[in-house]
């Protein structure tokens, strides 16, 4: 019986092997189409930077303005936080490690993504749209009305929820709305461009993803994945 299952072994752990190849294969695979994903929708949106900038300037009302306000203010880091916060706490209260991570996770990503926004604002300044000046690019490094690119406010909030579509994909898709409407607010109130939106909203995926990488344990999600998978099938 020792030989058999010896042999069993050994026949078992090639297949082990050529799976977990596959799965790294899979993995390269779908960065790269994300890159290539990226790279595509930010030359896009530096393309029609103009005509987005024109159409909000050019669809103003009273009322949209005071919505889009109220959404470009509690949609700031912030509110993030404090939202991030209660979470945690509610997770803490129930003793659920599990949710403790991945909300910790969330403050963590946005954290990273506010600061690399930061050094970039500052780096490379950037005038917004509503600034009247020839001077699009570069300017005072330490002045708001040169800190367009990228924006803040989508940077936090697709990486505070871009760790949920990692983590908890129908979640994070059912909150993925919020980050698009403060996009949107903060074109139409002059403040960023597309371009500023869409290198913010890349900016947080990557931090989310990193994090996600290497702060939460994702192969427990892929493993209690293909248990739940066995555990239907009658496995």
């Amino acid at each position: 019986m020792r030989i058999a299952d010896f042999k069993s072994a050994l026949k078992i752990a090639p297949a082990k092997t050529d799976g977990n190849l596959f799965m790294k294969r899979a993995a390269v695979f779908y960065w790269l189409i994300g890159i290539v994903i990226a790279a595509i929708a930010i030359a896009t949106a530096f393309y029609f930077d103009g005509t987005v900038r024109d159409f909000m300037a050019q669809h103003q009302n009273p009322m949209m303005r005071n919505f889009m306000r109220n959404v470009s203010f509690y949609g700031d880091w912030p509110s993030h936080l404090v939202l991030g916060v209660i979470l945690l706490a509610i997770a803490w209260r129930r003793q659920s490690k599990k949710w403790m991570r991945i909300f910790l996770s969330m403050l963590v990503a946005m954290a990273i993504a506010g600061g690399a926004g930061t050094v970039i604002k500052r780096t490379i300044p950037r005038a917004r749209p509503s600034v009247k000046s020839e001077l699009r690019w570069g300017g005072p490094r330490f002045s708001t009305k040169y800190h367009a690119f990228p924006s803040g406010h989508v940077g936090a909030s697709t990486a505070f929820f871009g760790i949920l579509i990692f983590t908890r994909r129908r979640i994070g898709l059912a909150c993925l709305p919020i980050p698009i409407l403060i996009g949107l607010s903060r074109m139409y109130l002059g403040a960023h461009y597309l371009s500023d939106v869409v290198c913010a909203a890349v900016l947080g995926i990557v931090c989310a993803a990193i994090v996600w990488r290497f702060f939460l344990p994702h192969q427990q999600w892929a493993t209690s994945k293909i248990e739940k998978n066995e555990q239907e099938q009658g496995l």
